[in-house]
C-alpha cells in the first residue's frame, strides 16, 4: 500500500497478483462518473453521481483497511460482500468478520439532505414528500448495494430507519469522514445542496403530475424510481470492479450502435424477397406497416399478427428504424421460452450479415447465474450491454422483481430502449399489474418504447373496471401496427379447427389411432400435450406403431435448448423434403417455433394456446386447408397447472358460444380473454400469504404502515424474496448433451481458484444452451441420487451426471445411460 499518496492510501480492491491495488478514492470517483452517466438516461445524473461517490465511503475505516491488509498478506480472495454485520473480529484465514462499509455513505447522504428537506417543506409544502423520497432513495441505494434493496418497512420493523440509526461504532461514519480524501468530501458537499434537493423534487413531481395516477400507481412509481437508481449504481460498481480486474474491458463499453447501418441491412434483406404467393404479399404488407409506423413517438404499441404472418422480421424492422429515429441504446427481445431464443437470434444475425453480429447480438438464455452469488459470479453476471439482446420473460420478470443484486444490475438497460415482447400472452396472470405498472413507468419516464407482439393479444389495456386502479396498460388502441386485424385473419386463414372433445375423454389407444390416420392422410403430424408425462407416454406408445418411413420426435423442457434445436433442425429438414414426420411436444413448440405440419392435434387448453398450436399447421399455405383437432384426454393430471385448468374452463365456454369456423377469429379470442381475466382478476396483484400482495408491498404497503418520518413505504426485499416468475423456484443445471457441453463442464470445473473472470463469463455464456431448469422436487430426487455436482466447492453452478440425460427425453430422474466419466 506504499504505492499511494496519503489521499490514496486506502485500498478499495486489492491486486494480489501485481500489487497495484485500487484506492478507495479512485474507485469512488470512477463509480460516481459511471453511475451519473447511466442515471442520465432516466433524467437523474447528479443523483447518480452522488450515490456512486458515497457508496463505498465506509472503506475509509481502519477496520476495513485491516481486512485489506490481511487479504494482501494472506493472498486470499477478496469478498466485498463481507458487509453489514456487527462483528469486526478478523482471523487471517477464515475472515469470518464482517465490516459494514455501506452504512456510512448512506448515513452521510441522508444527514446532509434532511435539513434541506425541512427547508423545502417550509418553502413549498407540495414538494416536501418528493424531497424526502429522493433523500431516502439515495441513502437506501447506498445502504443496499451488496444485499439488494432493503425494506423501508417490514411487518415488525422500520428497517430503513433502524439502518440509518446504526451506531457509529459499527458504521465508522466519523472516522471515514475524517480519513476521506478532502477533494472527495468537497465534491460530495457540492452535490448535497438545497438547490440539489429543490430541483430534484421539482423534476420528480413534474413528471408524475403529467399523468392522472391512482395512489397505488404513484407509490409504485416512487419505488421504480428507486429501483432504477439502484440499478445504475450496481452496474457502475460491477463495471468498475470488473475493469479493474481486466482493464481491456474498458474499450468495449458504451459504444453507440450504428443503427443507420443496421437499417440499411434490413432494407437490403427485405428487398431480396419477391412476393410469389398471397401469403408473401400479406407478410410484405405487415412489414411495410411496421416500417411506416417506426417514425412515431416513443410509446407502447401492439402488433397483432396471425401466426405465420412474419412478425419476427416485421418487429425487427420497426425496432431498428425506431431506435435510429430516437437514438436509442438497444433493442431487447423478451421471449417466452429459451427454445426460440437461438432461432430468433440467428434470424437477426442473418439480417445484420456483414456487421459483426456477435458484437451486436446477445443471447441470455437461462438462470445459470446462481441466486446465491459469489463475488466472481457477480463480476461475470450478464448486464445486457449489447445493441440487441434476446432474453426470456422469466429473466425479464426476475430482473424487475426478484431478490438480490443479480437482476437489478440489468434493470436500467430497459431505459432508452425498444422492448419487443414476443408472444405476450404467456405473461403469468399474477404478474399482470406489476407488469403493467412497470411498462407504463418505462414508457412514461424512461424514453422506452414497448412493442407487444402476438397472434392472440391479451387485454392488458382493457381490464375489468374494478381493477383498473391497480394498473392497466396504457396502450392506445390507435397504436396497433396492423390496420385491419379482422381482414388480415381472414386472409391468412389456413386451417380448420375441429373440436372433438367428448364427455368421457380420449383414451391413449384412441389418440394413437387418430395420429396414425393423420399421418396416413398428410404425412406429417404434430401432437401438442399439456404435460411431460403425456409427451413421454405417447412417444413410447407410437414408437412401435408407426411405419418404418416415419420418424418420430419428442420435445419438452427436460431437454436443453441445444438438444431441442438439433431436433427442430431435423424436423424442419424432413418437413421441407416431404418426409413422413411425427412430433410429440409440450406447449413449448407453440411460441414462435417456425415449423409447418400437415396436421396438428392439440390437447384442450386455453384458446390462446390452441390458436398458437394452429399456427404450426399449414403455416406456409402449401395445402388448401390444414386441420387442427382439439381433444380432451380421458386422464390428465393438470391439478397443479392452474393456468391450463382456467384456460380449459374459459375455452369450454367459447366452444359453446362460437361456431367452429369462428373459434380462431379475433372476436372469439377477445371474449376468451375477458372470461379468463375476469375469472382470475383477484390473482393479478400477485397474492402472497395472509391477504398480502406483492403489488401492495411495492407501492403503498398499507398493511405495514408503522410510524415513520420517511416517504417511501415499500418492502422491497420482502417482496423480492416472495417473487417467483414461475410457480416454483427452479434450479439450473448444465447437462452433458454432447461433446461440447462435456468440454464446457470440464473447463468450468478446472478453473483456477484465483479465477479468470473473462473465461468464467465466456464459459457460462457457452453453457446457457446446455442448461435445463428443474423444479425442487426433481432437484431433490437428483441430489438424493448424487446426480448433480457443483463446478467448485464454493460455486452454486451445477452439472448433471451423464447417466441421467437421455437423447430421447432429456433430463431424467432415473439412470438412462451407462456413465462415461468426465475427465477433470
Amino acid at each position: 500500500m506504499d504505492d499511494f499518496s496519503p489521499s490514496e492510501s486506502y485500498v478499495a480492491h486489492p491486486d494480489i497478483e501485481h500489487g497495484h491495488h485500487q484506492s478507495v478514492y479512485v474507485h469512488l470517483k470512477a463509480v460516481s462518473e459511471l453511475t451519473g452517466r447511466l442515471a442520465a438516461k432516466i433524467g437523474f445524473a447528479e443523483q447518480g453521481q452522488l450515490i456512486g461517490l458515497m457508496h463505498d465511503f465506509g472503506k475509509y475505516s481502519s477496520a476495513f483497511q485491516e481486512y485489506m491488509r490481511l487479504i494482501i498478506a494472506e493472498q486470499t480472495g477478496y469478498n466485498p460482500d463481507n458487509d453489514e454485520g456487527s462483528s469486526i473480529t478478523l482471523t487471517s484465514k477464515s475472515l469470518k468478520g464482517k465490516i459494514d462499509h455501506s452504512s456510512a455513505g448512506a448515513q452521510w447522504v441522508l444527514n446532509s439532505l434532511l435539513p434541506h428537506c425541512g427547508e423545502l417543506k417550509q418553502q413549498d409544502q407540495s414538494l416536501a414528500s418528493y424531497g424526502l423520497a429522493i433523500a431516502q432513495a439515495l441513502s437506501m441505494c447506498i445502504a443496499s448495494h451488496h444485499s439488494g434493496l432493503i425494506d423501508s418497512l417490514s411487518e415488525n420493523e422500520n428497517v430503513f430507519a433502524n439502518r440509518i440509526k446504526k451506531l457509529n461504532e459499527l458504521t465508522h461514519l466519523k472516522e471515514c469522514s475524517k480519513n476521506a480524501a478532502p477533494e472527495l468530501i468537497e465534491q460530495a458537499k457540492s452535490l448535497v445542496s438545497f438547490e440539489f434537493i429543490l430541483e430534484s423534487s421539482q423534476h420528480l413531481k413534474g413528471v408524475f403530475d403529467k399523468f392522472e395516477l391512482s395512489a397505488i400507481e404513484h407509490d409504485y412509481y416512487l419505488g421504480m424510481f428507486t429501483k432504477m437508481l439502484f440499478s445504475c449504481l450496481i452496474d457502475a460498481d460491477r463495471i468498475d470492479s470488473a475493469d479493474f480486474e481486466q482493464p481491456s474491458n474498458k474499450t468495449e463499453r458504451f459504444k453507440q450502435p450504428d443503427w443507420a447501418s443496421a437499417c440499411d441491412k434490413i432494407e437490403s434483406f427485405i428487398a431480396q424477397f419477391e412476393p410469389v404467393n398471397p401469403i408473401d404479399h400479406i407478410r410484405a404488407e405487415i412489414s411495410d406497416n411496421c416500417f411506416n409506423r417506426a417514425q412515431g413517438e416513443t410509446d407502447i404499441y401492439s402488433l397483432t399478427v396471425p401466426t405465420g404472418g412474419g412478425k419476427t422480421y416485421a418487429s425487427l424492422r420497426f425496432a431498428l428504424h425506431h431506435a435510429k429515429k430516437h437514438n436509442l441504446d438497444r433493442i431487447i427481445y423478451i421471449i417466452p421460452f429459451t427454445s426460440i431464443i437461438e432461432q430468433n437470434a440467428n434470424a437477426i444475425r442473418g439480417v445484420l450479415d456483414e456487421i459483426n453480429a456477435d458484437d451486436w447480438v446477445l443471447e441470455h438464455h437461462s438462470s445459470l447465474e446462481p441466486e446465491q452469488q459469489t463475488w466472481r459470479s457477480k463480476l461475470a453476471c450478464e448486464n445486457w450491454d449489447k445493441p440487441i439482446v434476446l432474453t426470456t420473460m422469466v429473466q425479464f420478470l426476475e430482473s424487475m422483481f426478484a431478490s438480490g443484486t443479480r437482476g437489478s444490475r440489468r434493470l436500467h438497460q430497459l431505459s432508452n430502449a425498444v422492448l419487443v415482447f414476443d408472444e405476450i400472452q404467456t405473461l403469468p396472470i399474477r404478474c399482470v399489474h406489476l407488469f403493467n405498472n412497470t411498462i407504463n413507468y418505462l414508457s412514461r419516464f424512461c424514453n422506452t418504447t414497448v412493442l407487444m407482439c402476438t397472434a392472440t393479444q391479451p387485454l392488458l389495456n382493457q381490464l375489468p373496471e374494478q381493477i383498473k386502479q391497480f394498473g392497466e396498460l396504457q396502450l392506445p388502441l390507435e397504436n396497433e401496427l396492423t390496420p385491419n386485424i379482422e381482414k388480415l385473419y381472414q386472409q391468412l386463414e389456413r386451417v380448420s379447427l375441429k373440436n372433438i372433445t367428448k364427455k368421457e375423454g380420449w383414451s391413449e389407444v384412441e389418440i394413437t389411432e387418430l395420429v396414425q390416420k393423420q399421418l396416413s392422410a398428410v404425412q406429417s403430424c404434430l401432437v401438442i400435450v399439456n404435460t411431460k408425462a403425456w409427451a413421454k407416454t405417447l412417444f413410447q406408445s407410437l414408437q412401435n406403431q408407426i411405419t418404418v418411413e416415419t420418424k418420430i420426435f419428442h420435445l419438452s423442457t427436460g431437454m436443453c435448448s441445444a438438444h431441442r434445436k438439433q431436433i427442430l433442425d431435423e424436423v424442419r429438414a424432413r418437413l421441407s423434403n416431404g418426409l413422413a414426420t411425427l412430433c410429440i411436444s409440450t406447449q413449448l413448440i407453440e411460441a414462435g417455433v417456425d415449423v409447418d405440419f400437415g396436421s396438428v392435434i392439440r390437447f384442450v387448453a386455453g384458446l390462446d394456446s390452441i390458436a398458437q398450436a394452429a399456427g404450426r399447421c399449414n403455416r406456409n399455405g402449401k395445402q388448401q386447408k390444414g386441420y387442427v383437432f382439439v381433444l380432451n384426454p380421458a386422464q390428465e393430471n393438470v391439478g397443479m397447472l392452474h393456468d391450463i385448468k382456467t384456460g380449459i374452463a374459459a375455452s369450454s365456454r367459447i366452444f359453446t358460444e362460437f361456431s367452429e369456423e369462428d373459434l380462431l377469429k379475433p372476436q372469439a379470442m377477445s371474449q376468451y380473454f375477458q372470461y379468463y381475466f375476469y375469472d382470475r382478476h383477484k390473482e393479478m396483484t400477485y397474492p402472497v400469504k395472509q391477504e398480502q400482495t406483492l403489488l401492495n408491498l411495492l407501492s403503498s404497503n398499507q398493511r405495514n404502515i408503522n410510524k415513520t418520518p420517511f416517504a417511501l413505504k415499500q418492502s422491497f426485499m420482502t417482496a423480492a424474496k416472495q417473487f417467483k416468475a414461475i410457480d416454483a423456484p427452479v434450479h439450473s443445471v448444465i447437462v452433458p448433451f454432447n461433446d461440447e457441453s462435456k468440454s464446457i463442464i470440464t473447463q468450468l470445473c478446472a478453473l483456477d481458484k484465483r479465477f479468470d473472470a473473462a473465461s468464467y463469463r465466456s464459459l457460462l455464456k457457452s453453457a446457457q444452451k446446455y442448461s435445463v431448469n428443474i423444479f425442487p422436487n426433481v432437484w431433490q430426487k437428483l441430489t438424493d441420487q448424487q446426480a448433480v455436482y457443483p463446478i467448485a466447492q464454493d460455486e452454486a453452478v451445477f452439472y448433471l451426471s451423464e447417466e441421467f440425460y437421455s437423447q430421447d427425453f432429456g433430463l431424467s430422474i432415473e439412470v438412462t445411460n451407462a456413465q462415461q466419466d468426465l475427465i477433470f
